[in-house]
């Protein structure tokens, strides 16, 4: 058994390094920028511009790889990731800054697309669904991972960057040494918005909605943090938490929206998440730990709607569209996460810090008002011609590739 998935574990040792170090290093941009003096508007820039070349990247990461190869061209998207991080640490400069968040964005899509592909190569018929469910961990626990080396460093020396820089190296390795042949060419990667929304509007319309509210959090929580006082380590934990109890909530919720129309689950979900975003914004909290608390209570709720929302388009979709629609879902998502931290800056330097809740707030009470409206225009899916709920990740982690992986994917995969 071991042996089978020796070629498995390899990728994702690679896969291990390669989110350690984003979420290091997306984690200490925010950090050393507040410390820098930067404007909240240039943190917000930042993760528009993440999230931009990341979309860019699923786009024409695919005709890079086609060129040049897997191997080398994870090779040379590793060491872009790392060459970029040392930049930014000896570069201390806010338009350089936002110019390169941009390039790693790419260059994360690239690598990403990749290590995707090449395991759903190796993934059977058989062990897909072990494959995917060891992906989606070592993401979550990845991410957490190179997110908390945060706490443990000086975020006023560059030594962070070079550990960032490292660890992007270290991703090279796996693939580097492996033996075994590369995948299959990665294919283009197209969106058909009047597909999409026709399939389900409230899937279309609620992934750019989550994708503001998700985007405004992950790329000014750590802003938000350092604005109200917490110490760096709370303020590391605090945004891992926050993704992970998003996880860990999935699985109970999904498995009540198989039971019922899945977007009162959804309308459920986001209004839950407003609420907790507005009683943060409210009782302005500085305690680290009732902020870690609160805020692990709002991402319980706003980390599940993602899944909600795909899960419920695929109600709506014969299983040949499978992948073309999750993977559709997911740039529209993308496109979400562009928005919301222009959102959430603009309304933190015009009032105060907890105001990036205001932003998740308003995205959040957007989709339900729509989901509810919606509720009213169309006939529920029956429950025995639905999809069983399936765990999605609701971060910036993953392209169209990952959705390949998903064991609902084999009517394609076999075709």
């Amino acid at each position: 058994m071991f042996a089978t998935y020796r070629p498995i574990l390899s990728l994702l040792r690679g896969t291990a390094f390669l989110l350690a170090a984003s979420g290091l290093h997306g984690l200490l941009l925010p950090l050393r920028g507040q410390q820098e003096g930067f404007s909240t508007v240039t943190l917000g820039l930042l993760g528009t511009a993440w999230a931009a070349g990341f979309v860019a990247g699923c786009f024409f990461a695919p005709r890079l790889v086609r060129r040049a190869g897997h191997v080398r061209a994870f090779g040379a998207f590793a060491a872009s990731g790392a060459i970029i991080a040392l930049l930014t640490g000896l570069w201390i400069d806010e338009v350089a800054w936002i110019v390169l968040r941009a390039a790693t964005g790419f260059t994360m899509a690239g690598a990403f697309m990749i290590i995707e592909s090449w395991l759903n190569e190796k993934a059977t018929n058989e062990n897909r669904g072990t494959v995917f469910g060891l992906y989606m961990m070592v993401t979550y626990a990845s991410i957490m991972a190179g997110q908390m080396i945060v706490a443990a460093g000086d975020i006023g020396s560059a030594s962070l960057f070079m550990v960032s820089g490292i660890f992007f190296c270290m991703a090279l390795l796996p693939t580097a040494m492996s033996t075994a042949e590369s995948p299959k060419p990665l294919q283009d990667v197209s969106l058909n918005l009047r597909r999409l929304y026709a399939n389900s509007p409230v899937s279309s319309v609620g992934c750019v909605l989550i994708g503001i509210a998700n985007g405004a959090w992950g790329t000014l929580g750590a802003v938000y943090g350092a604005r109200i006082g917490i110490s760096t380590a709370q303020i590391a934990l605090m945004m891992s938490l926050v993704v992970v109890a998003g996880a860990v909530l999935q699985l109970p919720i999904g498995r009540v929206s198989d039971k019922t129309d899945r977007r009162y689950v959804l309308a459920a979900a986001a209004v839950g998440a407003a609420l907790f975003g507005l009683l943060v914004f409210m009782a302005s909290p500085r305690s680290g730990v009732v902020v870690i608390a609160m805020t692990a209570a709002y991402g319980a709720l706003a980390y599940t709607l993602y899944s909600l929302a795909v899960a419920h388009a695929n109600d709506h979709a014969s299983p040949e569209d499978f992948v073309k629609v999750s993977g559709g879902l997911l740039l529209l998502y993308g496109f979400g996460t562009m928005v919301g931290p222009v959102l959430g800056s603009a309304l933190m330097s015009a009032m105060r810090a907890e105001s990036l809740f205001l932003a998740t707030a308003l995205a959040h009470i957007a989709l339900a008002a729509y989901t509810f409206i919606r509720i009213s225009q169309r006939a529920p899916v029956p429950v025995d011609e639905r999809e069983a709920f399936k765990t999605m990740p609701s971060d910036r982690a993953v392209t169209p590739e990952a959705v390949r992986l998903d064991p609902r994917t084999l009517p394609e995969q076999d075709s």
